[in-house]
């Protein structure tokens, strides 16, 4: 790449001067001019109007367009890319050479008399600071650039590729740079200031609150909360397995079925014990790891059952209504029995191959969950239809009262 060099001076006989002892450095130089004498009739030049972004160096007369030269350098200093400059001065001037270096000029150049080699010398330090600095500045753009996370800069992780957006939030497969290992971010999108973007961000911090207090194998663990750029962040595992989602796109066993329903209750044992329902699960918040042993994620709609409504609101409705239980659909009281409805919502499509009520509409599906019998399974599946029937009653009250009658149900009827 030829060597680009701006002059900001206002004569044209030293403009060729100057391109003289630069050319007979570079040959294919490409010196230009940045002055009154390139359009006579412009008027006064300004600062602000000098783009140098694509210059190795820039010679600057002490007093560009007839104003103050150390003003002009004081304002180039203040832009990042800005090349070095080489501030050009009139004989007895030395005391404005040293204001100049002061104020971030490489070098000075005396207009009367130019030292050819020492001005080549000056002229190539300049050269070479410009392209160490923007080798630091470009690396550090592409840093800046790895670290971005949809509008968010969040230091210390590189980004790999968007999983999912939601209501309140985004989700992104990120690389924490300082474990070299794969995690999940999960960043806020900020909203305007209002009663509902509060009560979203309160559910968003509810949940770190929420996962940070349990130790369990079958919950996510999540590493940390932080703010980047306004908006809050939390970093957990990553599955590299995928959902179970993606696993019931194929017919499972029977006794994978099986297996995974104790997993997942005995992963809802584990939050029912410190006072947290789920109310959200679904087969997508199912994480597998390697051994296939599951975890539970996305505790944005975890509610502690000793809290009121608060968090949520009066009357709002929050959840997927395919694996919604009756009374979460209808706004009303909840407890753990409604999350043994939502999975054996789960059981019934991984037997099934189908989700046992499905419309058109989310409240068509949300009657169904209240209205509509439950469908019979048929042939070898038909003995699992008790067990659905006591996950997926209607009334509370009919259900299993707790996980661990439901595991004490599976052990008796399905011994290991």
């Amino acid at each position: 790449m030829a060597i680009r060099i701006l002059i900001i001076d206002d004569d044209p006989h030293y403009h060729k001067v100057l391109a003289r002892h630069i050319k007979g450095e570079w040959a294919d130089a490409d010196v230009r001019v940045f002055g009154n004498s390139a359009d006579p009739a412009a008027g006064p030049m300004a600062a602000i109007s000098v783009d140098a972004s694509d210059y190795h160096a820039v010679l600057l007369d002490r007093a560009p367009s007839g104003q103050d030269g150390l003003k002009w350098l004081r304002d180039f200093k203040r832009r990042p890319d800005f090349p070095p400059v080489i501030f050009i001065i009139d004989r007895g001037n030395e005391l404005l050479a040293a204001e100049a270096v002061k104020a971030g000029a490489e070098d000075y150049l005396l207009k009367e008399d130019i030292n050819h080699d020492r001005f080549i010398a000056s002229l190539r330090r300049a050269i070479r600071k410009h392209k160490r600095t923007s080798a630091l500045l470009s690396r550090r753009q592409a840093l800046d650039e790895a670290c971005r996370f949809g509008a968010v800069k969040i230091r210390g992780h590189r980004f790999v590729r968007e999983l999912g957006s939601g209501g309140i939030s985004s989700v992104y497969l990120a690389e924490a740079e300082k474990e070299k290992k794969p995690v999940v971010l999960k960043v806020f999108r900020l909203v305007p200031d209002v009663a509902e973007a509060q009560s979203s961000f309160d559910r968003f911090i509810q949940e770190y609150e929420v996962i940070s207090r349990i130790e369990n194998p079958n919950i996510v663990r999540i590493f940390d909360l932080g703010v980047a750029d306004d908006h809050a962040y939390i970093t957990m595992e990553y599955f590299k397995e995928g959902s179970l989602r993606a696993k019931m796109e194929q017919s499972l066993p029977v006794t994978a079925v099986l297996e995974y329903l104790r997993q997942i209750a005995g992963a809802l044992m584990a939050i029912h014990e410190v006072g947290i329902l789920h109310r959200d699960l679904k087969p997508a918040n199912v994480m597998l790891w390697e051994d296939q042993s599951i975890a539970l994620i996305d505790f944005g709609l975890a509610k502690q059952m000793t809290l009121d409504q608060e968090i949520t609101g009066s009357g709002e409705i929050f959840g997927t209504p395919y694996y919604m239980s009756p009374e979460q659909g209808h706004a009303g009281q909840v407890d753990e029995r409604s999350d043994i409805y939502s999975l054996g919502v789960m059981v019934f499509e991984m037997l099934s191959g189908e989700k046992p009520f499905t419309a058109d509409t989310p409240m068509a599906v949300i009657y169904k969950h209240s209205n509509t019998p439950l469908p019979r399974l048929s042939g070898a599946l038909a003995e699992f239809q008790e067990l659905l029937d006591r996950m997926l009653a209607k009334d509370p009250h009919d259900r299993f009262q707790s996980v661990e009658d439901l595991l004490g149900y599976l052990d008796v009827q399905w011994p290991r």
